[in-house]
């Protein structure tokens, strides 16, 4: 029973959405890119857990999608993440004026927003030919309330992240 509520919960938590922005060169040859590799000294902006994480994700849908990770690559990939907190509205103030059986009033309050602001983040996957060095896909990932605490939750958030990312590649014609 224990099992199953965790897993209810890390659907709960995994339906939160992820949206993904794609462009491409629409004159492209998708079907010569058999293999990739990634950028050298890439700072991703992710921890290094989270980056290894997300490594992880991606060569394994890579290789799903029939992708090689290859020193000798035909394209390489570079990724670049941003995190920061959403706006809170800013306290409210309310003015109103009020009466009854005679007496007149007014009153004045202040709303103070309460709890965390959410985290959100972005993370833009560019793929980039290795004999030109052009781009020629990319992808921009964003999602609100990014996982804080466990490595279970935040692997599955890069796995969706990954499956929702590669959805639009190659792009369909």
């Amino acid at each position: 029973m224990k099992k199953l509520a965790s897993i209810f919960f890390l659907c709960i938590c995994l339906s939160c959405g992820v949206a993904v922005d794609y462009d491409y060169e629409k004159n492209t040859d998708f079907s010569k890119y058999k293999s990739y590799s990634y950028f050298r000294n890439m700072d991703t902006g992710l921890s290094e857990l989270d980056a290894k994480r997300l490594f992880a994700a991606l060569d394994e849908a890579m290789a799903q999608k029939g992708l090689l990770l290859s020193e000798n690559s035909d394209f390489i990939i570079n990724i670049e993440s941003a995190t920061y907190q959403d706006m809170q509205s800013n306290s409210s103030v309310g003015v109103g004026v009020g009466g009854g059986g005679g007496n007149v009033g007014g009153g004045i309050s202040v709303g103070i927003p309460l709890g965390q602001a959410n985290m959100s983040r972005q993370i833009k996957f560019d793929f980039v030919d290795a004999n030109t060095n052009q781009l020629f896909w990319q992808a921009i990932s964003s999602e609100i309330d990014v996982p804080r605490d466990y490595p279970e939750e935040r692997e599955a958030k890069f796995q969706q992240i990954v499956q929702k990312v590669l959805e639009g590649f190659p792009p369909s014609k």
